[in-house]
């Protein structure tokens, strides 16, 4: 951690030592009715009511769960456990503002330090009718994207959109706000525009890879029929078989043409199927991480196999030709793992994994 971040929170907790619980009761939040002393929650909401909307402040728990600091949330909590009641003047409480905002590690912090709290957190609906799973379900347009760690936005919004519904009652799931939508609808609503982005570049990918697969399928399949040394007898047998260079070439160009038409496949399927919302789950996923290995497997096989068939020419050149054909084949595989190696892993993560957001 940071030398600030830790010097933040001393901060931090030296000042939540030192903050009284009845200064937090009078600091303008608005209260619930599960304040302990009535006489202090009546106070506080009709003098909270009076105040005009520019002037309702939000609460330090609230502010540090839609900014995703868990410590300050974990912080208050620990000192001030009646801070879980807090609201807006929209009427979010501190687990909508978290699901609102994208924030996946504050929102585990809750439902891990408030285990008896959750359901009521969960059940509460701001003052549009909005339960978690609706907020869930909005794209947000006032922010960036807080899914960096993710190749398809779509696909990290489905997982958001499904880890908060597998938290929440049943009977919530189908439950319409006051515009008379419900989760899914407004899911399908408010992600267009992000859908269609998604696709776009998708098909661009897809585009491109398909022509270099479609090219190194060409080229192995070339590879294969010129057989280094040429054959020899009525059987056709190559004049080279036996040696351990020429069994590298055979398999590894057979290796290339397989998995580059594999490639290939794979990514006319993207750009030709449907591309629902849902499909960004799984199935699109799945099909370009598929996709994209094959066309990994496709380039390193072609390079292993020129470097096993140019071997018999170099060999009588250069007194380590071994050592020179694995460093031509080593240094475009490598840079190009380099260069794909993020996106790969990300998708294999998002994908295969299944890791929460």
């Amino acid at each position: 951690m940071k030398e600030r971040e830790q010097k933040s929170i001393k901060i931090m907790e030296f000042i939540l030592r030192e903050f009284k619980r009845y200064n937090y009761t009078s600091t303008g939040c608005k209260p619930s009715s599960d304040s302990k002393s009535d006489d202090v929650f009546n106070i506080n909401q009709i003098w909270y009511e009076s105040l005009d909307n520019e002037e309702k402040k939000e609460t330090p728990i609230l502010v540090a769960s839609k900014n995703g600091i868990t410590e300050i949330v974990r912080g208050i909590l620990e000192q001030f456990s009646e801070a879980i009641y807090d609201v807006n003047s929209e009427g979010k409480n501190v687990m909508l503002l978290a699901v609102e905002h994208r924030q996946p590690q504050v929102y585990g912090t809750l439902l891990k330090h408030v285990e008896k709290s959750t359901k009521d957190l969960l059940y509460h609906n701001d003052n549009d009718g909005n339960n978690a799973l609706h907020l869930a379900a909005i794209a947000n347009t006032y922010r960036s994207w807080f899914a960096s760690n993710a190749v398809l936005q779509m696909q990290w919004e489905i997982n958001w959109f499904e880890l908060v519904k597998k938290d929440m009652p049943k009977n919530m799931l189908t439950h319409q706000k006051k515009e008379g939508k419900t989760p899914e609808q407004s899911f399908m609503e408010t992600h267009t525009d992000l859908m269609r982005n998604d696709v776009d570049w998708l098909l661009k990918t897809s585009d491109s890879c398909t022509i270099v697969a479609a090219l190194i399928a060409t080229v192995a399949f070339a590879m294969s029929a010129a057989l280094p040394g040429d054959v020899q007898g009525k059987n056709g047998e190559p004049v080279l078989q036996g040696q351990g260079m020429f069994e590298i070439f055979a398999i590894s160009s057979l290796v290339a043409l397989c998995f580059s038409l594999m490639a290939v496949i794979m990514f006319l399927s993207i750009l030709t199927s449907r591309h629902q919302v849902m499909d960004f789950h799984v199935r699109v996923p799945l099909k370009l991480l598929i996709g994209l290995t094959a066309l990994f497997i496709s380039i390193a096989s072609m390079l292993i196999s020129f470097c096993g068939g140019h071997f018999f020419v170099v060999r009588n050149i250069l007194n380590n030709a071994k050592i020179a054909e694995y460093l031509v084949a080593f240094l475009p595989v490598t840079f190009f793992v380099i260069a794909q190696c993020p996106l790969y892993y990300k998708l294999f993560k998002a994908t295969i994994l299944k890791t929460d957001p």
